[in-house]
């Protein structure tokens, strides 16, 4: 009789946390190309999640997001990290445009006692994916920025967290009255992501 294996994969917290920082690295990449952030020249096409994503050329900015993504990954494995948000603010004034935020779940039993959960690496591919295709497609449904801006990131963590010299207490960076779009969401049974951005409402006077 032949072996058979199933087709859910072993998902274990250092996998699911390396997971979800990369996304969080490739998204953050895609908000700063298809919000126009940095010049469309300064990004290259690469091949993830069986889709073209541009990554940023830039050297400081390559870094900034690597160590990230690395830190992100450490109190992600911690079950430490509760929210990160990508804002992106108006260079000559600092007024906050535009907020991605992910909010991030994460499942106590696997960091308590090191168990591991089960799903398939093609089904969490998916999931990705279909928040990329909507990431993509922000120009449709998002204000134009039409003013040079820059982004920061911030991280929500627990209170007991150890957090290195390079970050800084920051306030929120909230929006007054934003508009709100909810993205898709992903979930690797150990870090669940929901997806959300906020923008500035620009008033019309409506006559």
């Amino acid at each position: 009789m032949a072996a058979r294996t199933g087709s859910k994969d072993i998902i274990t917290l250092r996998g699911s946390a390396a997971i979800v920082s990369e996304f969080f690295g490739y998204a953050a990449n895609s908000i700063l190309y298809n919000r126009g952030v940095y010049p469309e020249e300064s990004f290259v096409k690469v091949k993830k999640y069986g889709l073209p994503m541009l990554l940023t050329d830039d050297q400081g900015v390559k870094s900034f997001i690597t160590n990230l993504t690395a830190q992100l990954s450490e109190w992600l494995e911690a079950g430490k990290l509760q929210r990160i948000v990508l804002v992106i603010m108006s260079k000559a004034t600092g007024e906050v445009l535009e907020r991605w935020n992910f909010s991030i779940e994460t499942d106590g039993e696997v960091v308590d006692q090191g168990v591991s959960r089960e799903k398939s690496d093609k089904e969490i591919m998916r999931e990705i994916q279909a928040i990329m295709r909507q990431i993509a497609s922000s120009i449709t449904y998002l204000p134009c920025l039409d003013e040079p801006c820059v982004f920061d990131v911030l991280a929500y963590t627990d209170t007991d967290v150890a957090v290195p010299f390079t970050w800084i207490e920051s306030d929120p960076k909230l929006i007054a009255n934003p508009q709100m779009v909810k993205l898709h969401s992903f979930d690797t049974k150990i870090h669940k992501v929901d997806t959300l951005v906020s923008y500035k409402n620009d008033e019309w006077d409506e006559e």
